[in-house]
């Protein structure tokens, strides 16, 4: 059998294009940091998802068909399927060079006034195209309600490095 080349090296280029980070972990406290950015990184885009069933509206887009399955997929009892309820992000980010950074998504809740809460994944050696998936679910999206106000940092050296937020964000 002959060796294509070609054909691997399209394979490893497409593999690499998107690299996840680890699974984030909630803080209880998010310390303010020092802004010093820096051109080397960057946040390219973000996407957002709400899962709650009730306020679904029928669509023919596949996407959001797609994304409705794939977030409530698994769920086989009634409180499984609410404890997938909330509001899912994804940020989408570039590393020109190699770094240990952390993602610090921090966030607020329609019943908790201007309380901050913050999840953070470590990334090491991040180099290139980033992705780092952040979720409000369950109980906690449930007592404390939606998510009114966010921003997302990446930190090297305990410095902000980048940062993206929305637009109520203050």
């Amino acid at each position: 059998m002959k060796s294509r080349p070609g054909l691997l090296l399209a394979a490893l280029l497409l593999t690499s294009c998107v690299t996840p980070t680890p699974p984030a972990v909630e803080k209880p406290t998010a310390p303010v940091l020092p802004l010093a950015l820096d051109e080397s990184f960057q946040f390219r885009k973000f996407k957002r998802f709400i899962n709650q069933p009730e306020l679904f509206v029928p669509t023919r887009d596949e996407s959001i068909n797609f994304e409705r399955a794939r977030v409530n997929f698994g769920a086989l009892s009634a409180d499984e399927a609410r404890q997938r309820q909330g509001t899912y992000f994804d940020f989408f980010w570039r590393a020109k060079r190699p770094a240990d950074v952390t993602v610090r998504f921090e966030y607020r809740q329609a019943k908790l006034g201007n309380a901050v809460r913050a999840q953070e994944t470590a990334v090491s050696q991040a180099h290139g195209s980033m992705k780092s998936s952040f979720a409000v679910i369950g109980d906690n999206y449930i007592w404390d309600g939606p998510v009114t106000a966010w921003r997302c940092l990446i930190i090297e050296n305990n410095r902000i490095v980048a940062f993206t937020q929305s637009f109520l964000w203050r």
